[in-house]
């Protein structure tokens, strides 16, 4: 029978011609272990599928093993507005951003839920991220884990200054708080590319509003990672976007004037390229691949691509950016060491 009663959580998988995939990931939902608040359910976030992604929801809305699951289309392409799409249309307190190349481990759900229980106020929480690889992948690969979201900062419970993408569960109240649902600010992949830079927003737009973000290490997601992603020209390409969200990011927790980011930015980059300079030393001393050199310097790339993008946007633009995810004390943690 029917409930009104608004579920308590509710699993959004935004997804783009990844139909097979997805089927297993549903699978992977399929499985959850019963729990003591049975209140959740399944939300299909459709971004313009041109494949076998609607037979694949209706298989598992007609098999009954996925509580709740239903589809809806988003005709804007993108991450970022599929995304606003599940949220504007679920009714949860609690929304956990699945992608469709994650699969969670059965007792997910039910430990998500026991964690909101517990921890009611928090602003959002993430689990642990496990790769699991296609095949052995090469060493930089492993050196790289940030790029594929992985995420294990062990066994204990904890208020973290970063989280994720992967399996991001946040509190409807504190997104609508920090004013996401109104307007995100930083596009997120659109179709197959590689932009990246919504989840970084989501998270620290979050705690700029003054809600903590916590770990929780017993919600335990596998994110599969094919073996065209473990190439060197991919892991560059994701780096320099990587590099590009890292200062959008730098944007939104800064704080003072315009000419203020910017000298603070250089400082940044100036650092950064320092690190560069050691990692160039090890090289010679052979104890670092010039793989891991060539990755990293794309990265900074991105970094330098991405300040000049904020400087060339118009005033107004710029002013929205700035500062809008601002937090004190303390400022954004980079991605290269807190997504790792």
């Amino acid at each position: 029978m029917e409930t009104s009663v608004s579920p308590a959580l509710e699993v959004v998988i935004c997804t783009y011609n990844n139909a097979a995939m997805l089927d297993r990931v549903l699978n992977a939902l399929a499985r959850q272990v019963p729990c003591e608040n049975p209140r959740w359910t399944c939300l299909v976030v459709d971004n313009n599928c041109t494949d076998e992604t609607q037979n694949v929801v209706f298989k598992y809305v007609s098999s009954g093993n996925v509580p709740g699951l239903r589809s809806v289309r988003e005709p804007e392409q993108g991450l970022t507005p599929a995304r606003l799409r599940g949220m504007q249309t679920s009714k949860a307190k609690w929304i956990a951003f699945v992608d469709d190349d994650c699969f969670l481990e059965p007792d997910w759900v039910a430990q998500a839920i026991s964690f909101t229980e517990r921890r009611s106020t928090v602003g959002a929480f993430g689990g642990r991220v496990i790769l699991d690889w296609q095949v052995e992948p090469p060493d930089y690969a492993r050196n790289f884990g940030y790029c594929f979201a992985e995420q294990n900062r062990g066994d204990t419970e904890q208020q973290v200054p970063f989280l994720a993408g992967a399996g991001l569960v946040v509190n409807r109240e504190a997104l609508a708080v920090c004013g996401w649902i109104d307007g995100p600010l930083v596009a997120d992949r659109v179709g197959k590319s590689l932009v990246s830079g919504g989840d970084v927003e989501i998270v620290l737009r979050i705690a700029g509003a003054g809600h903590a973000l916590w770990y929780a290490p017993r919600c335990i997601l596998h994110h599969q990672i094919p073996t065209w992603r473990t190439t060197k020209r991919y892991l560059k390409t994701m780096n320099r976007n990587l590099g590009v969200s890292q200062s959008l990011a730098d944007a939104l927790v800064s704080e003072g004037t315009v000419a203020q980011w910017f000298f603070r930015s250089i400082l940044a980059l100036g650092k950064q390229t320092l690190g560069l300079a050691g990692l160039a030393l090890r090289i010679i001393r052979r104890s670092k691949s010039m793989t891991d050199f060539s990755i990293q310097t794309s990265f900074v790339f991105g970094q330098l691509q991405g300040i000049w993008r904020i400087f060339c946007m118009s005033p107004n633009r710029r002013r929205e950016l700035l500062g809008r995810a601002h937090r004190s004390p303390g400022k954004i943690v980079s991605q290269q060491s807190e997504s790792s």
